[in-house]
């Protein structure tokens, strides 16, 4: 039997009060806005199901950087864990996603890269995300430093072969010795180089840039603060994204940004140039308490996930991912003012695009049949993935 869908839907950048979205299997076949007090025809045929929705319906959110949630990580390095995190997602809105691993010995990496392979070849997760380990100590954050290190072809290589097509973004520091031939390495094999992790000047993410990088992990966090005579990182991904060359990704759960930073950063660079992602690690969904994140010991209070110690005996250490979702990004965004259709987009269209997924972020013929259904305050009530709803991600 054939599905109909309808109630509110965002169409093109509007939320349109009735919609009828038609799906068949795991596409959606038409969506056709009805005019006020024009009662569409019945159904062609018997077999065709009308569902009205108690909410609006949204595409479903696409993450560029997740590490894990709901207890278990990607970095855990077992499928079960693995399978049990992008699942997690799935119900929390977020039907699109790479899985992201953080800095790892070269055995672990491969071990994990070789995992995630295999769950992207069953269309579980939608590629993978390597954070490190060609990052910068200074900056290193919630990455073990003593596993940092300079790029070399062979590693690289290997890591790819064994990804089988599956590593769709890396991120690097550009100034470390081989830093730009990495983006090279990355861009000639269909792979996003994402400038993050660094201490580069101005000058440097340029020439990172002119190289084929084209992403910023989540912007802001991981640099050096933008200064008014060092302009550095911050300064050169910003205008880059503001002329259409890069995608700067926010954390904007509160914890990393500020909304007001947000919304900065949204008018001064457009929402087809951000993307929300989680930086989710294994909390996500679950609350505070003790967790473990490639190897290093973090603590979450009050939502808030930091390394137990730093490497100099700081304590708390540095913030150690994220403790949300992409949908709870979305409601912020929309509660601290943002227009809902602008805070949908740096969600699902832009990295969609920014993936070249090209059948996910919209809610159109052909798409992919995913879609969240949200309530008044931009919280989704509801989640379908694939043209079957989901069992829903309990508050």
């Amino acid at each position: 039997m054939s599905l109909t869908l309808r109630g509110p839907a965002l169409v093109d950048d509007t939320v349109l009060p009735d919609v009828l979205v038609h799906l068949d299997g795991e596409r959606i076949a038409a969506v056709a806005p009805v005019a006020p007090g024009v009662e569409p025809p019945p159904a062609a045929h018997a077999a065709e199901r009308v569902e009205w929705v108690a909410g609006t319906m949204l595409p479903a959110y696409v993450d560029l950087h997740c590490h894990g949630g709901g207890g278990t990580a990607f970095t855990d390095l077992r499928e079960d864990a693995a399978v049990a995190a992008a699942e997690h997602h799935h119900r929390a809105g977020s039907t699109s996603l790479l899985a992201s691993l953080v800095t790892m010995s070269p055995s672990d990496l491969e071990r994990g890269v070789a995992m995630l392979a295999e769950l992207a070849d069953d269309g579980l997760v939608d590629g993978i995300h390597l954070e490190g380990p060609w990052l910068a100590e200074a900056r290193c954050g919630a990455h073990d430093p003593t596993l940092l290190r300079d790029p070399s072809l062979a590693e690289v290589e290997r890591l790819i072969a064994l990804g089988r097509g599956h590593i769709r973004q890396v991120t690097l520091a550009p100034e470390r010795d081989h830093g730009l031939d990495l983006v090279r390495w990355l861009t000639s094999a269909g792979i996003h180089a994402a400038v993050g992790h660094t201490t580069a000047t101005y000058a440097q993410v340029e020439q990172a840039v002119a190289a084929g990088a084209d992403l910023a992990t989540h912007l802001f966090n991981g640099m050096d603060p933008w200064h008014h005579r060092k302009p550095g990182a911050v300064a050169a991904l910003m205008r880059s994204a503001a002329r259409g060359a890069v995608t700067v990704e926010l954390i904007a759960d509160g914890a990393h940004l500020s909304d007001d930073t947000v919304r900065t950063v949204l008018d001064l660079v457009g929402v087809d140039h951000v993307a929300f992602v989680s930086d989710a690690m294994a909390a996500a969904g679950v609350g505070d308490g003790s967790y473990v994140l490639g190897g290093l010991s973090v603590v979450v209070d009050h939502g808030i996930a930091r390394l137990a110690r730093d490497p100099d005996g700081t304590t708390p250490g540095s913030i150690a991912g994220g403790t949300s979702h992409v949908a709870d990004i979305v409601a912020r965004a929309v509660a601290s003012g943002v227009p809902m259709a602008y805070a949908v987009r740096p969600a699902t269209r832009t990295p969609a695009r920014a993936l070249g997924l090209a059948d996910r972020g919209s809610l159109a013929a052909g798409s992919r049949a995913d879609l969240v259904v949200v309530d008044g305050d931009a919280r989704p009530t509801r989640v379908m993935r694939r043209g079957r709803w989901l069992e829903p991600l309990l508050p």
